[in-house]
């Protein structure tokens, strides 16, 4: 019967009335929604590796004769075990197969049997075992028909590029391949519309009904790599399309000049006792052109730890005051959010501008004075935390939104604010530098400016990994070393308290420990559960140079910037991200002196050990966002639930970047021509839009 997206599975006559029932409680109810269940990898069956006579680097796929089974103790753990040899090898070639705690294995692994096997090689003794390896059973084609079409096995499932499919609870790999290779061969190409504009003059010719059958049952490599470079341009063509037609909309709000003559900026770019980058000096600029243009400003300001943002946010909110409105400034925390209004009353006073502080718990104004719920002359500048969202806070003429650490607020938050009457011109901005594909699809949407400089002055940071274990001496010593000579550190813990579940130490448990070994020098301790009021003590005293070492968590990631503090040592490292550690380790080196960054592990993992290398390697976060990204993900880095990169499930953001640029360019190309995919030959784009309303959390 021909197949369409919409056959249900159910009157698909070879599906087995137990596979509907296994993939119904999956959700896939019909064809369409199983052919997008990709397979994981493939292995090439037309010929198999041949059984290996020592350990292998690498998997291997390996088809053999289970010879003999056994359940094993080793300790409280069971084994179960199978000995699997060649059956050409004349009884030479044998690889034990090992199970650990897998109790139903050995109802599915017997003597006798011809299995396929997939994974690493090692050597156990003197025996050549792989440990739970992927494994199918090779049925007799009575048996595997009971469970899907008719089809001769090696046409399924040997003497081909196999597909491997991940699975749930109680599906077999055999059945669910059966199943898609009859929904494959019956495909009615009519109704499986192109997504892709034609013509597109994208890498390959295939059509969608080709590239869905490729991407299961691909005659050759070839096959499927068209097939998937194929899909994966349907998908970032699907990102791309949502990130045009928010950047068309918010291009077609009504907007309004918010840029002065340049007066007060030619005032604070003079009173300043260094000479600014560049880079910084580009960034302006093009924040100027935007503030001086009748379209809403929508720009990313991109620049890694130290690298001078908050000029460019000053220099942005001098223009705008002088036009006659006011600025907002929103960060994520009560912290950063006093440390803004600390340096922005340094900066902009002197410059008659008044700034205010608004956050959950303190309405001050630049004079540390309590402000009245109620303002009849408001300040020209405000900072807050999202409580600038709600309550009563006076917001006149809103021209200037700027929002730090922008990644960390939802995009109802940001409209919340920005809605605010007339659209104001929106600066965002990161210190977590972002990578090339992320900037094109996640952050498609906005303009972008990147401080790629740092300030002259600033002192080296070294940054070294030491095993947590056996350093605490040579640490205590290293560290009194530097605050005899008047600096101060920090001491990172990632818990509050300490935990029986997890394996980590807290600030709370090490405290006093650290107070102890460091005494006559003062400790203080900050995490996110001390009040608001205490926190501002905290810090005001560790900027003051009152307290010597600073016990935190995370909490310090952002905003604080204490030149005098040039040692950091990071307890767990491996349990931090790595765009983290760099942010952890920005918080030294902000002065002339030689800063040191001190990672403390605890049996690091492979992939925890390649972070901390790359960390220790290099200090630039461009680099390190790529590393970030290449060693986690995408999803990792961002969350897929709220980057919109739910979608992705073949495109890779690592490596492809000629795909997203050209769906970039094929999504402008269609929004250009029909911003709201009105004509005929666009409808069925529609369902590709992200619902607005769905997405008011989703993080941008």
């Amino acid at each position: 019967m021909p197949i369409r997206p919409d056959t249900p599975l159910a009157d698909i006559p070879a599906l087995s009335k137990k596979l509907l029932g296994q993939l119904d409680k999956l959700g896939y109810r019909d064809a369409g929604g199983l052919l997008a269940h990709y397979p994981r990898r493939y292995e090439d069956r037309t010929q198999f590796d041949a059984f290996p006579a020592d350990e292998t680097a690498v998997p291997v796929c390996l088809r053999g004769e289970v010879v003999d089974t056994a359940k094993r103790f080793f300790g409280r753990r069971r084994i179960f075990e199978a000995a699997m040899e060649d059956p050409e090898g004349g009884g030479l070639g044998r690889i034990t197969l090992r199970w650990f705690n897998l109790a139903y294995i050995h109802r599915l692994v017997a003597v006798g049997q011809e299995i396929v096997v997939y994974g690493k090689v090692k050597l156990s003794g003197r025996r050549l075992v792989i440990d739970h390896p992927e494994f199918e059973a090779l049925e007799p084609p009575a048996v595997a028909a009971l469970d899907g079409p008719a089809a001769a096995p090696e046409l399924v499932h040997l003497s081909r590029i196999t597909p491997i499919y991940p699975l749930g609870e109680g599906i077999g790999q055999r059945p669910l391949r059966n199943a898609l290779y009859q929904i494959t061969a019956d495909l009615d190409a009519d109704a499986f519309p192109e997504i892709l504009p034609a013509p597109s003059g994208r890498a390959t010719a295939v059509t969608r009904a080709t590239a869905l059958h490729d991407i299961h049952f691909p005659g050759s490599e070839e096959e499927l790599d068209r097939a998937r470079r194929t899909l994966a341009l349907e998908e970032f063509f699907g990102l791309q399309l949502n990130v045009a037609r928010r950047r068309a909309q918010h291009d077609a709000l009504p907007g309004a000049v918010h840029c002065g003559p340049g007066e007060l900026l030619d005032q604070l770019l003079g009173s300043l006792p260094f000479e600014p980058t560049g880079a910084q000096r580009r960034a302006i600029e093009e924040v100027r052109a935007d503030l001086a243009a009748g379209r809403p400003m929508n720009r990313l300001l991109q620049g890694d730890v130290g690298s001078g943002k908050t000029l460019v946010a000053v220099a942005a909110i001098a223009l705008a005051v002088e036009s006659g409105c006011q600025a907002a400034l929103m960060a994520p925390t009560q912290i950063l959010a006093e440390q803004h209004h600390l340096v922005l009353s340094r900066w902009l006073e002197p410059l008659g501008i008044r700034v205010a502080l608004r956050t959950a718990n303190t309405r001050r104004g630049a004079g540390g004075d309590d402000l009245p719920l109620f303002e009849s002359d408001p300040p020209e500048v405000l900072v807050g935390t999202h409580a600038l969202f709600y309550g009563s806070v006076e917001v006149g003429d809103l021209g200037l939104v700027i929002i730090d650490e922008q990644h960390k607020f939802g995009v109802a938050q940001r409209g919340k604010l920005i809605g605010r009457g007339p659209c104001p011109d929106v600066l965002v901005m990161t210190a977590t530098p972002i990578p090339r594909t992320l900037t094109l699809t996640v952050y498609g949407d906005l303009d972008v400016s990147v401080l790629d400089e740092l300030p002259a002055g600033r002192g080296e940071v070294v940054t070294a990994v030491r095993d947590a274990r056996k350093k605490t001496r040579e640490a205590t010593e290293f560290l009194k070393g530097q605050l005899e000579k008047g600096r101060q550190a920090y001491i990172v813990y990632p818990l509050v308290d300490d935990s029986e579940k997890l394996k980590a130490k807290s600030v709370e448990g090490e405290f006093e420990r650290w107070a102890e070994r460091l005494a006559p020098f003062k400790c203080d301790l900050l995490h996110g559960r001390i009040a608001p009021e205490e926190k501002e003590a905290i810090m005001r005293d560790f900027r003051a140079a009152k307290t010597d070492v600073l016990i935190a968590t995370t909490v310090i990631e952002v905003g604080v910037d204490v030149p005098n503090a040039n040692i950091m040592y990071i307890y767990n490292a491996e349990r931090f991200g790595l765009s983290q550690l760099h942010q952890l380790r920005g918080r030294i080196g902000r002065g002339a002196h030689k800063s040191y960054c001190v990672l403390m592990a605890d049996k690091p993992g492979a992939e925890a050990a390649e972070k901390l290398r790359v960390l220790a390697e290099t200090d630039d976060g461009f680099e390190i966002a790529e590393a970030d990204l290449r060693i986690r993900g995408a999803g990792e880095i961002l969350g897929t639930a709220q980057s919109g990169l739910t979608g992705l499930k073949l495109g890779d953001l690592v490596t492809e970047t000629d795909l997203v640029q050209q769906a970039r360019d094929l999504a402008a190309a269609v929004v250009a021509d029909d911003p709201e995919l009105a004509k005929p030959e666009h409808r069925h784009l529609r369902g590709l839009l992200v619902d607005e309303d769905e997405a008011a959390g989703v993080v941008a």
